[in-house]
């Protein structure tokens, strides 16, 4: 369908912050079906028109927004592309310049700095810095060592050590007197100490031989067992006994009991019988007891007498030299005993204790017997404090070895000083250890 042709022309005018529209004639079916609707919804038909004709002009001005941006952003791009291109050009540009002048400066065989430092550091230039240096050091030293050796040597008030030289020689005058004097001490001291050292070797030598001695009494490859029983039979023949070893023969009940001694069967018939049990191991107190009561068992025995090789085998809280239960003792042998007194103190002290039983006690001063008994004991423990001081004697001894070898040593290193302070840088090295004299 044709539209009709408008009778008046349309009319738009701005007034101020306001649009005018007069005898304007809209043809599109949208925007008369939209007007018709809302009229026919009881819409004012000029409020449609006019927020149509607003949301319009906003649609229009964001369109052409969009196209300017769009616009603005294609021409960006071709710029930054054209400047990117532009930039590269150049960078390669002022790389390959700046390549080529780091070359002529830094290049590791034709560069003007490797010409240069070859040049100021190399050996082989005369015009090296080193070469220089040290031209110029040794030409100073030169310079130098001459003045002080005019300075010193001169001896008038130029040479500032004049003086210091005249009294080091007199100090190195006096240091020599001195140290002839002390030297003369010295020798006469050392001369002493010899004889003090030989006496004391002559003693060494003489506590040697006792060991000595002793290890030949003790060892031969005898048992202990054995040696209890020649040590027992020997005390025996001196009183008039008879001992007899009994270890592998077996008794009433067993073969406890090493050794049994007749006492007086030498003379006649037997007064009382003491036992023997040789034990070199450490047996505990009930242990030990027992084992004395099984001998006196076994070789019908009046008295048991336990022996152990040192103290240490003896048994806990049970004392050495001690009866027990009227018919026990025990004794450990003394290794630094070669008489064998500890054993033999026991052997009496068991037989006493035999024949006072035997006896009945009549005509027998049983006090008295028991204060030699006991005087006897503490004779023993003397002894045995005697025995240790000789021990502690021989250490002194052997320190006192140490020391002469120390204060031999100390001589040596003062006759050294005396060499070096006579004859100063000439003085002959100190010999070796091993060919000194052997004091």
């Amino acid at each position: 369908m044709e539209a009709a042709t408008p009778l008046r022309q349309a009319h738009v005018a701005l007034v101020g912050d306001r649009l005018v529209v007069r005898e304007l004639d809209v043809q599109d079916e949208c925007a008369v079906r939209l007007v018709r609707e809302r009229e026919q919804a009881g819409d004012d038909p000029a409020k449609t028109v006019r927020d149509a004709l607003v949301i319009g002009a906003r649609v229009l001005d964001r369109e052409q927004a969009s196209a300017n941006a769009e616009y603005v952003k294609t021409e960006f791009e071709r710029a930054s592309r054209e400047l990117e291109r532009q930039f590269t050009d150049k960078a390669r540009t002022v790389a390959e310049h700046f390549g080529t002048k780091v070359d002529e400066v830094f290049g590791p065989e034709s560069g003007r700095l490797a010409r240069d430092l070859e040049k100021l550091f190399g050996d082989g230039s005369s015009a090296s810095v080193q070469n220089r240096v040290r031209e110029l050091v040794a030409e100073a030293m030169t310079r130098s060592r001459e003045d002080l050796m005019r300075q010193f040597s001169a001896a008038d008030g130029s040479n500032p050590l004049a003086d210091f030289k005249a009294g080091a020689l007199e100090s190195i005058n006096q240091a020599a007197n001195r140290s002839h004097a002390t030297q003369r001490a010295l020798l006469q001291q050392l001369g002493e100490l010899q004889k003090e050292l030989q006496a004391l070797r002559d003693e060494k030598d003489k506590l040697d031989e006792v060991g000595a001695e002793r290890e030949r009494g003790t060892a031969k490859g005898r048992s202990f067992e054995v040696s209890v029983a020649e040590a027992v039979d020997a005390l025996a023949l001196r009183q008039g006994d008879v001992a007899e070893a009994v270890g592998d023969r077996p008794g009433a009940s067993g073969k406890t009991g090493d050794v049994v001694v007749d006492i007086g069967a030498c003379d006649g018939p037997t007064r009382g019988r003491v036992v023997f049990e040789a034990k070199d191991r450490r047996l505990s107190k009930p242990g030990a007891l027992e084992e004395l009561d099984r001998a006196l068992s076994d070789r019908d025995a009046d008295f048991a007498v336990l022996v152990v090789p040192t103290a240490d085998e003896l048994p806990a809280k049970l004392e050495p030299l001690r009866e027990y239960n009227g018919d026990k003792l025990l004794v450990a042998l003394d290794p630094d005993d070669p008489e064998g007194l500890t054993l033999e103190v026991a052997y009496r002290l068991a037989r006493a204790r035999v024949l006072m039983s035997r006896s009945g006690g009549e005509g027998v001063d049983g006090a008295a017997v028991h204060d030699v008994v006991e005087r006897a004991l503490n004779s023993m423990e003397d002894v045995r404090r005697v025995k240790s001081q000789l021990t502690g004697a021989k250490t002194n001894i052997d320190r006192a070895y140490e020391l002469v070898d120390e204060l031999a040593a100390r001589v040596r290193a003062h006759l050294v000083e005396v060499d070096v302070l006579v004859l100063g840088d000439a003085a002959p090295p100190p010999a070796p250890r091993d060919d000194q004299m052997e004091l």
